[in-house]
């Protein structure tokens, strides 16, 4: 190996780490609290060690937010690539079970990126691509019925709804707009309302109730 090389390893590995130990702040501090001063400390390091590779708790934040959405995208993904490509509602049924399992294995990185906006903090473009990975996987699932005449491309719903050029951009036609909004915030908000306590105590059976909102969402497409 090259001293390039050995360099280039040290940094990753060291940039893991200060990752993993931020996680770690995440599940007893909360976000807001998130300090590259703690993280040094918990490693070792000093401060300035730290920077050199995340310029400011914004930087380490970011490289959190987009490790969240790329794991719960990939998850969701590996499930959805492993139902026949016809079978749509088995599809769609694969990415939204995926995504709360995530959700419940991975509780603050879903909390990061789902929960509360942490105060002063602004997520740049960069995070934009891998946030929409489950979104785009549902969309696709959608395209396909629409390609096999199994989905209506103009339900009657009215005006889109989404940014002008978005649903094009996803490869939508943008009548379908307020539908695909419906059912991704159903999704996220059924894995929210689990996670975060608000039906404990209301529901007995947590997958089974989301089981039922999965087909109900997908009902709303319609997907057959």
């Amino acid at each position: 190996m090259t001293a390039a090389g050995a360099r280039a390893r040290v940094r990753a590995e060291l940039t893991r780490e200060i990752a993993e130990a931020a996680r770690r702040h995440l599940a007893t501090q909360g976000a807001a609290a998130l300090s590259l001063r703690a993280v040094a400390r918990e490693l070792g390091m000093a401060s300035s060690a730290v920077y050199r590779y995340f310029p400011s708790r914004d930087d380490l934040l970011t490289a959190l937010i987009i490790d969240a959405y790329d794991s719960i995208g990939t998850a969701a993904e590996q499930a959805e690539s492993a139902v026949e490509r016809s079978d749509l509602r088995g599809r769609w049924r694969a990415t939204c079970r995926a995504a709360r399992v995530w959700a419940i294995a991975h509780p603050h990185e879903y909390a990061l990126v789902y929960g509360s906006p942490v105060p002063g903090y602004a997520a740049p473009e960069a995070t934009i691509g891998p946030a929409a990975r489950v979104a785009e996987l549902l969309c696709r699932v959608v395209l396909d019925g629409v390609d096999a005449g199994a989905v209506d491309a103009d339900p009657g719903d009215g005006a889109d709804v989404l940014t002008p050029g978005l649903a094009e951009g996803l490869g939508l036609p943008p009548a379908l707009g307020p539908r695909i909004v419906m059912v991704w915030s159903g999704l996220y908000g059924a894995i929210s309302f689990e996670l975060f306590g608000q039906t404990h105590g209301v529901v007995a059976d947590h997958e089974a109730h989301f089981d039922v909102v999965v087909e109900r969402l997908a009902d709303l497409i319609p997907l057959p």
